[in-house]
Formats: structure tokens, C-alpha cells, sequence
């Protein structure tokens, strides 16, 4: 019988480091050792004994962190969060709702969904559909969604779980081969099934002449059926960075209908593999209209059912919420409904296929979990050089340690073992990609959201992971785990 893997190669994302410390720190910290270090060159006794505990406290603000940010870093972060609040920059509202909206097709977005453009590009595929492509002004990037649909594995044998896990990975090297794909984004969205697509099936078949009892049993199975029942959204989200297609672009014609023939191409390749290794049953590239309902119903789940039962195509520039007041500091508020939002810490002790389902699953009819995991190939060079200045830092550190007379402990071994193993993989032809994972749970207003918070991060301890409440950016959080527009990856260093 196959044994199921488990999955736990990954290690914290730092840059060049040295004991676990960046660049940066190890600066500030020697900076403010100075004063001490010149008193004892001096033999001033006194003023290196009263200088001392300063520059323990500075140690402390520049190196410990807290909740995943150190001192300095928390409060850098109030600080320009009680600088946009007091020049209104947290204030949003949308166009459409002022009657101030010039162009409909144009998308209206609040926070970092701001930059967001959208164009139709050329016919793609055998049926000559018109994917939608996402501009992102802010981040000078272009993008693809597309809605997928999986068996699942849940009654998957470990086999076959091995099997998709292996063709997820030929995915990944695939994009990092192709060296235009800066991130590939998954989002599962799960809520309680509402009855729509039954309902919107009912009207167009019941017959008025059935017999009353015949109608009356339908309805109750309808009735539980919908209460039981959970729906499932995937979607993912193919990014490409302005400086990596420009040139290409240019070739096939340039503007927008040149970077998405550029992009038809990486579409084909990516849908090849949904359908081939990883195991998809459809694929299906949004285009305006289908797009616009993906954002809408990341802000409001309960519009899915009118949006479905009625055929409603909206605009773009009514896709977003009506207003969205300013964030606050544990959760975020976005018209009727309020969300919280946690990335999910990678365990050392690694993971099997499937562990984070449980994080999907709703406790309550009416509640809405999502979850995005942000995959970013690494090209070769840089990956090389990573791998190389983590080996060096891993063999060195670990070389003062047994100079010094300390103890190389079990944790040790275990990372300087890991860093290894990576580079022989590396040295076999796999690639090197950066993992980000976020999750969220979305309520109605009315409901307590501190209590579903909460609920959120206990599903994600059950799974064996560790929650980080997203403290200061839950609208960020929420564009990233809920908005499959494939934004949300951090830039800033030092994260899993």
C-alpha cells in the first residue's frame, strides 16, 4: 500500500541572513553597540554599564518579533495607518453609487484593488471566447482567471493524492521554466449551498400538473438538500510581470491585444496541465461579464444566488462594494458583510495533501471560508544564489556554534539536513517557488465576527498549521484571499 506524503521542504523566505537575522538588523544592532563598545575602549566603566541595558532594549526592538513583526515594524505600520486615516486615504466609496461613473466597463475597486484595470482581449480557444485581461497599474503586472473544477480528493487513495501532488509540482516547474509567470494563485472559495442553480432548474422543469404530493415531497427534499449541501469556487489566477512580456508583447503586435496573445500562449500550456496531471475536469478563462460576478460575490456571498437565478451580468464598475468604511484593526467591513483574514504559517514538522481542508469547511448556514495560496517560481540565477547564501549561512553558523562551545542542537541538524536536501533537488532540474498562504472567513454584519474569527483560527490549529491574525491589513488580507485577481502576495521579506 502507498504511503501518503508529506510535504514539508519549505523553509522561512529571509534573504541573505546570518543566524537568522537580516542585514539590516545586525546594522541597527552593531550601530547601537557603538557607545558601549567606545566606553570600554575608553575605560569609562560607568558609562558602558549605563549604556548597556539602551542597547539590550534596541536588540530587543530591532530582533524579537511579535505576532510576526518586531517592535520597529509595528510601529512603522501605526504610524502609516493613522497617516492615511488622517488624510482620508481609508475613505472609499464607489462611483456607480454616486452616479459619477464615466465608463461601466471600467473596474471600481477599494485598498490595493485601486490599480486594477480590465480589457478584452482577442478570441482565444476553438470557440473564438474573449478572456478577460487584468491590468495592474500599481504593480505594473498582467493577468488571467480562470474557474476550475476539481473531483477532489477526499476520496482519493495516497496513490492517486501522490500522483495530483506530482503533477501540481510539473505545473510549478513548468511556470518557472517558462521564466514569464511571476505567481500562480489558487483561491477555494466554500459557502452553504443556497439552491439557486436548483431552483433557477425547478422553474424550468416542474411540470404545474403534477400531483401535490409529488410536489410537496420535492420541496422537501429541496428544503434539506440545500441545507446540507456546501458549494465549491476555484479559481486561478495567472500573473505576469510588465518587464517580462514587454519585449514579447512588442513582437505580437503590442498594447493590450499583444500581451494577451503573449498570455494565450502560457494559457494554453497552464490549461494542459489543469486538465493533464493535476487532474481538473473543466477550465474555463473569465471573461468581463463572468469576472465582474467572481469579484462581486468575493465582496457579497449573497448575491450569487440572485446573480444565478436571474442572469445578471454586471458591470465591472459595479463589482465592487457600495463603500467600504475604513478598515479596522482585527477585521474588515465591506457593505453587509465583515471579514477576518489570517495567513497560515507553514509547520515544521510538514503536512500531508489535503491537511488544510478543514479550514474550508463552514461551522454555520450563512458563513463563507476562502482560501488563496500564492505559488512565485523563482528563476534559476536568483534561486541559485539563494540556495548558495542559505548553505553558507546554514554551514557557517552552525561552524561558530561548535567553536564557540555551544551545542549544535537536533533543530540544527535538522535545518542544516534540509538546506541540503534543496540543493541536491535543486542540482536534479526542480525548481525553487515561494509559497504564501492566506485564509478568511466572511459573515453577515449582524453577526459577531470576532466569534467567526476566532472559529477561523481554530480550524487552521486543527489542521495542524499556526493562524497570524493579518493585524493592521485585513483589506489587503481580504483582496488576497477572497478577490481572485491574483494580488496579495507579500513583497516584504522575512515572511514563511
Amino acid at each position: 500500500m502507498t504511503a501518503p506524503a508529506r510535504y514539508g521542504s519549505w523553509s522561512a523566505d529571509r534573504g541573505a541572513t546570518f543566524g537568522g537575522f537580516g542585514v539590516g538588523t545586525w546594522l541597527g544592532a552593531a550601530a547601537a553597540g557603538l557607545p558601549v563598545l567606545a566606553a570600554l575602549g575608553a575605560q569609562r566603566w560607568s558609562a558602558a554599564a549605563a549604556w548597556t541595558p539602551v542597547w539590550a532594549v534596541v536588540i530587543v526592538l530591532l530582533a524579537v518579533p511579535v505576532r510576526g513583526r518586531t517592535p520597529v515594524r509595528w510601529a512603522w505600520d501605526v504610524c502609516h495607518r493613522l497617516a492615511g486615516g488622517l488624510l482620508g486615504w481609508t475613505d472609499w466609496q464607489s462611483r456607480a453609487v454616486t452616479g459619477t461613473a464615466d465608463d461601466l466597463d471600467e473596474a471600481d475597486l477599494p485598498g490595493v484593488l485601486s490599480g486594477i484595470r480590465t480589457h478584452d482581449g482577442p478570441p482565444f480557444g476553438p470557440l473564438l471566447v474573449r478572456p478577460v485581461v487584468v491590468a495592474d497599474d500599481r504593480e505594473r503586472t498582467w493577468a488571467v482567471v480562470a474557474r476550475v473544477s476539481h473531483p477532489g480528493i477526499g476520496l482519493a487513495e495516497a496513490g492517486t493524492r501522490n500522483r495530483l501532488g506530482q503533477g501540481l509540482a510539473e505545473l510549478l516547474e513548468s511556470a518557472a521554466t517558462s521564466e514569464l509567470i511571476s505567481c500562480l494563485a489558487l483561491q477555494v472559495r466554500t459557502v452553504p449551498d443556497d439552491g439557486a442553480e436548483r431552483a433557477t432548474w425547478e422553474t424550468s422543469n416542474l411540470r404545474q400538473d403534477a400531483p401535490a404530493l409529488a410536489r410537496a415531497v420535492i420541496a422537501e427534499l429541496a428544503e434539506i438538500m440545500t441545507a446540507s449541501g456546501v458549494r465549491h469556487e476555484a479559481f486561478v489566477t495567472v500573473v505576469v510581470p510588465e518587464r517580462r512580456i514587454a519585449r514579447l508583447a512588442k513582437e505580437a503586435g503590442g498594447g493590450v491585444d499583444g500581451r494577451a496573445r503573449v498570455l494565450h500562449g502560457l494559457m494554453a500550456e497552464i490549461e494542459a496541465r489543469l486538465v493533464g496531471a493535476v487532474g481538473c475536469s473543466e477550465v474555463v478563462w473569465l471573461d468581463s461579464p463572468e469576472l465582474a460576478a467572481a469579484v462581486r460575490t468575493g465582496f457579497a456571498p449573497g448575491d450569487r444566488a440572485a446573480l444565478t437565478r436571474d442572469g445578471v451580468a454586471i458591470p465591472m464598475a459595479a463589482a465592487g462594494p457600495t463603500s467600504a468604511p475604513p478598515p479596522e484593526k482585527r477585521h474588515y467591513a465591506h457593505d453587509a458583510w465583515q471579514s477576518v483574514t489570517c495567513t497560515v504559517l507553514l509547520p515544521d514538522k510538514g503536512a500531508l495533501m489535503g491537511a488544510l481542508a478543514p479550514v474550508l469547511v463552514p461551522t454555520a448556514a450563512g458563513e463563507r471560508r476562502s482560501a488563496t495560496v500564492f505559488f512565485e517560481p523563482i528563476n534559476r540565477t536568483r534561486a541559485d544564489r539563494m540556495i548558495g547564501n542559505e548553505s553558507m549561512s546554514s554551514e557557517l553558523t552552525n561552524e561558530l556554534r561548535r567553536r564557540g562551545g555551544f551545542r549544535v542542537r537536533a533543530s540544527h541538524r535538522q535545518e542544516a539536513a534540509r538546506v541540503e536536501g534543496r540543493d541536491i533537488r535543486f542540482a536534479e532540474g526542480n525548481a525553487l517557488v515561494r509559497v504564501a498562504v492566506v485564509a478568511a472567513v466572511t459573515v453577515p454584519a449582524t453577526w459577531s465576527i470576532s466569534d467567526y474569527g476566532r472559529r477561523l483560527e481554530s480550524s487552521i490549529t486543527n489542521s495542524g498549521f499556526k493562524p497570524l491574525r493579518l493585524d493592521l491589513a485585513q483589506d489587503t488580507g481580504f483582496a488576497a484571499a477572497c478577490v481572485p485577481l491574483g494580488i496579495g502576495l507579500p513583497r516584504r521579506r522575512g515572511a514563511r
